[in-house]
């Protein structure tokens, strides 16, 4: 397996199961459930490929991430207990996981396809955040993104490095995922801050 397939994969469990959580918590019925899991899995790839110009049929060629992400939230369905008693470890958890695999597969696409390292982190923060705004708007949530707590400063950071390469075998990347994800769940839990001005 691809290192983008590996982390697309990773990327939908997390997402799908994040979208769903949502939903039920917020007592929706099966559609939205699953509505959200899809809206939140794929919606950042969707706005990518529109602005990368990615060829549409590779969009639509996503069958085994599809049945992954369908699969993982039909288990939070058919587990609601195991999943909402958790929601505080579950909620974190699966996002830290879900925005940096997506972050890397977004920058990695971006690379693959000859575009710069700007494209790079673009396609990142697309990527990793767009299902998210989609699903929240919906909701009417708000948006993590535009959150105090750092969150977008370390997709940011994946697209950087991925789109300069300085980091392109399997192990480097691999390294930027357990690192960023870490700094990640470090970022709130010890409610680290982007500083701000007061205006």
């Amino acid at each position: 397996m691809e290192a983008i397939e590996f982390f697309s994969i990773l990327g939908a469990i997390s997402f799908a199961l994040q979208g769903g959580i949502i939903a039920m918590e917020k007592k929706y019925d099966l559609f939205a459930v699953y509505l959200f899991a899809i809206t939140t899995t794929f919606g950042g790839g969707a706005l990518r490929y529109v602005l990368l110009g990615e060829s549409g049929n590779e969009l639509w060629q996503q069958d085994f991430p599809f049945i992954v992400a369908i699969i993982s939230v039909t288990l939070a369905l058919i587990f609601p207990q195991f999943f909402l008693k958790r929601r505080g470890l579950w909620s974190d958890t699966l996002d830290a996981v879900g925005i940096i695999s997506f972050a890397i597969q977004g920058s990695m696409i971006a690379v693959e396809m000859g575009r710069p390292a700007g494209a790079a982190i673009v396609a990142a923060l697309l990527t990793a955040t767009g299902g998210g705004l989609f699903r929240d708007v919906v909701s009417g949530r708000k948006s993590i993104l535009l959150d105090e707590n750092v969150y977008g400063l370390w997709i940011f950071l994946v697209g950087l490095i991925i789109g300069n390469g300085w980091a392109k075998t399997s192990y480097e990347i691999i390294l930027v995922f357990f690192i960023f994800t870490s700094l990640r769940i470090l970022s709130y839990k010890n409610n680290w801050k982007v500083p701000y001005r007061r205006y």
